[in-house]
């Protein structure tokens, strides 16, 4: 017992490390040119809170694994040996929330505070910014935790008579219970005046996880209904539309002559809206051009990818033209292996958890088999379903962030992302992250039972005060599955279509 549990902490501290990397990695090949070798401290706070999000993630998995210590024990003190799993939980979740709600709106704000201004009074203004989003955050936080900081379980009162230890057993199915012709258990037929609400005052470190987990089931709803069904059918759809043939070189020369003048334009709108900006005169109307030049800027970019695609050049343009074709023939493949895992996340939230009861446990039941396999097999494809609720739900981002006037544009690009795209990302995939937990918690409730996330996630937060009847009726899953539809109807309609050009700057046909 105690091998087991030292090879779960050595293969924690393991992934620990190999996330960390990890994330380094990403960021040293996404950041922007403009910011290497400077902007440490958001540099610091990506890197720590991807860290963050990617290990609460796999803490459910390492949840399942550190229950099954105990699943053998010969001894009461055996469970004793094992992580402390509810604290670590309480203390990601509490992390979690002081990132997304003080330290990265720090980071932003003093990120994107004017260059010409003095270190310290960009400290100053972002301080400002925090300072008064804390006051307002603690406010809130403590009226409702003293209102409405309580639980409610519901528990009803169960008797049965009593008799004699017998001498011999003559329990069946027909006399289940003790008693002279005793058919039914007296247990069994409380009547529902025996139910009594049950209430308590839930710790103040819950109550905080449970209202980030409200926030972050709204964003949750929405970008993971529709991420789960265009993270696989865009990738599917972008083979469709792959260029088919390289383009002459006069046509290259011709689509390279419109996008420069697009160029042109863009950095003409930039100006124009930078000498406003130091005027002072900072309006809706100013704010609305500004989203209208990043909109355009992400088109042009685009097109000149499809350009470059189309037309490769220099000395081994032949083989730069094969590796384009392979990069889309991998993308069918990982959007078929997709779609695969979207259909069976979408199905097994019908069939569990909106079906009252539940027609079958499905994929609880496929990782207890495979569990049975191989220890670690049936955590791995746990670990696996959950990542990838993740990956729906930062491609469903992307996507409506694209589409929607009142979302910031903040795409991750290799090797062309400024910081503050990359904090407000980190930020959105932190807050979403503590509700895949829970969606996860809930979905596997039966192959998770007995876990410390199943405690905090199954019980606290579905019976908490003002809260529970959101978990009681399925408003969650239920909105999952309506946009995850809608997705699907959309790209089945318009997915296999090429994007139509924009005014003068696309790329002509």
């Amino acid at each position: 017992m105690g091998d087991f549990n030292l090879a779960l902490i050595i293969v924690a501290i393991v992934v620990c490390v190999i996330v960390f990397i990890f994330n380094v990695y990403l960021l040293v090949n996404y950041q922007h040119p403009d910011d290497k070798n400077q902007a440490y401290f958001p540099k610091f706070v990506v890197v720590f809170g991807l860290s963050v999000a990617v290990i609460s993630i796999l803490m459910l998995p390492a949840d399942v694994a550190n229950r099954q210590a105990c699943r053998h024990a010969i001894y009461n003190g055996a469970c004793s040996l094992t992580l402390p799993m509810k604290d670590l939980w309480i203390a990601v979740y509490i992390i979690d929330a002081v990132l997304v709600f003080f330290i990265i709106p720090f980071a932003m704000f003093y990120y994107e505070g004017d260059q010409d201004k003095t270190v310290g009074k960009r400290i100053k203004s972002a301080l400002m910014w925090v300072i008064t989003t804390a006051i307002v955050c603690a406010l809130l936080l403590g009226i409702l935790y003293g209102l409405v900081g309580k639980v409610d379980f519901t528990v009803r009162h169960l008797s049965s008579t009593t008799t004699n230890f017998p001498t011999s057993w003559s329990f069946s199915t027909s006399q289940p219970c003790v008693g002279n012709n005793a058919r039914q258990c007296s247990a069994y037929l409380a009547n529902a005046a025996s139910e009594k609400t049950w209430t308590m005052q839930t710790t103040f470190p819950e109550y905080v996880v449970a209202l980030a987990t409200i926030a972050g089931s709204v964003l949750f709803s929405i970008f993971g209904g529709v991420g789960i069904a265009c993270l696989p059918l865009g990738l599917i759809f972008s083979f469709i539309r792959r260029p088919k043939a390289v383009i002459t070189r006069s046509q290259y020369i011709k689509e390279a002559t419109e996008l420069g003048k697009k160029a042109r334009d863009l950095k003409k709108a930039a100006d124009s809206l930078h000498q406003e900006e130091r005027g002072g005169a900072k309006g809706r109307k100013w704010r609305k051009n500004v989203k209208a030049v990043e909109k355009e800027l992400h088109q042009l970019e685009e097109d000149v990818k499809l350009l470059e695609e189309m037309y490769p050049q220099g000395e081994k343009a032949e083989t730069t033209w094969a590796l384009t074709i392979l990069g889309y023939l991998a993308k069918l493949v990982l959007g078929v292996l997709g779609l695969i895992v979207s259909v069976a996340w979408i199905v097994h939230i019908i069939i569990y958890l909106l079906i009252d009861p539940p027609l079958s446990p499905l994929l609880n039941e496929v990782f207890i088999k495979l569990d049975d396999v191989w220890g670690l097999l049936g955590t791995a494809a746990f670990a696996f379903f959950c990542f990838y609720l993740l990956l729906a739900v930062v491609a469903g981002a992307m996507m409506l962030g694209l589409r929607l006037v009142f979302i910031t544009i903040h795409p991750m690009k290799w090797g062309a992302t400024l910081m503050n795209s990359f904090l407000f990302n980190v930020g959105l995939i932190l807050l979403c992250s503590i509700s895949v937990i829970q969606f996860c918690a809930t979905a596997f409730g039966y192959y998770a039972q007995a876990t410390a996330a199943q405690e905090i996630f199954g019980h606290t937060l579905q019976s908490l005060r003002g809260i529970k009847y959101l978990y009681k009726y399925n408003v969650f899953q239920i909105a999952f599955i309506v946009l995850a539809g809608l997705t699907f109807v959309y790209y089945a309609a318009f997915g296999w279509k090429r994007k139509k050009p924009s005014g003068r700057f696309q790329l002509s046909s």
